[in-house]
């Protein structure tokens, strides 16, 4: 479903938009989806640093889990 927002643009850079044929709406849906999934994964890894952090160092002190199975 598709919901109608009101969005501000410079008025020049809407205007060589719409010369150029580009769909704004789609421009700016793809943008904000892209600028939704940065801050997501900012969001997770500064909710998981701890863990994150954690794990880190344990491959540090001991190397990668399985590593002697490795074939590559």
């Amino acid at each position: 479903m598709r919901a109608k927002v009101n969005l501000t643009l410079d008025s020049d850079l809407a205007n060589e938009a719409r010369e150029l044929g580009l769909n704004m709406s789609r421009l700016a849906e793809a943008a904000i989806a892209d600028a939704a999934k940065l801050e997501r994964n900012r969001r997770w890894c500064e909710e998981n640093r701890e863990a994150l952090n954690a794990y880190a160092l344990e491959v540090e002190e001991n190397g990668l889990p399985l590593a002697e199975h490795r074939t590559f």
